[in-house]
């Protein structure tokens, strides 16, 4: 019998289900989410509900515990800077289990194992930003794409050959009619 005998085997020696709970454990602080079976993630819980219960007390002692767990100078960084502050009044249940459904080869029920203020906030704050920026884009793209009469305006290089070319293009008459002035102008000054 196994009276009083807290945990789960997973199936699994101690030192193998150990360093496996300490390795979800930072996922789970690095990536805010992870998805796993849904006893390994009951058992993460443990785990990682004492872990932020030490860092919302900021010590060197504190750091050094979640360290020993962790194994992950980065993790505890991240648990201590950014987790911490934002569970400072919160008494516990920090995560959250969501269930997906069975996988597909074992039956083995999956879940998405959370922290439960964390996930979607910097997704969230981006998409609230692009979201409130989008309706004012689409309000000045509306206005530039209705149809308005207005021409490109190019001005050509203008040079001595390129000014006659479309004197003589755009009205053959006047072209001619100027042509023909500026021939007599030319001979009554010499």
């Amino acid at each position: 019998m196994r009276h009083e005998k807290k945990g789960r085997k997973l199936g699994r020696t101690a030192s193998h289900r150990k360093a496996m709970l300490q390795n979800m454990a930072a996922s789970l602080i690095l990536h805010k989410q992870i998805k796993t079976t849904e006893a390994k993630a009951k058992e993460a819980r443990r785990l990682v509900e004492r872990l932020i219960t030490y860092a919302k007390n900021d010590t060197t002692h504190t750091r050094r515990l979640a360290f020993a767990q962790l194994r992950n100078k980065e993790a505890v960084k991240i648990l201590f800077e950014e987790i911490a502050p934002v569970y400072m009044n919160r008494n516990g249940g920090y995560t959250r289990i969501l269930k997906l459904g069975q996988r597909p080869n074992d039956a083995a029920s999956v879940v998405l194992f959370q922290l439960v203020d964390m996930v979607g906030t910097t997704e969230g704050e981006k998409k609230k930003k692009s979201s409130s920026k989008s309706p004012q884009k689409s309000k000045t793209q509306a206005k530039k794409s209705t149809p308005q009469k207005t021409t490109p305006k190019v001005a050509p290089l203008k040079t001595e050959k390129t000014s006659e070319k479309s004197a003589e293009a755009s009205s053959p008459k006047t072209a001619t009619a100027e042509e023909k002035s500026s021939k007599e102008s030319l001979k009554s000054n010499e």
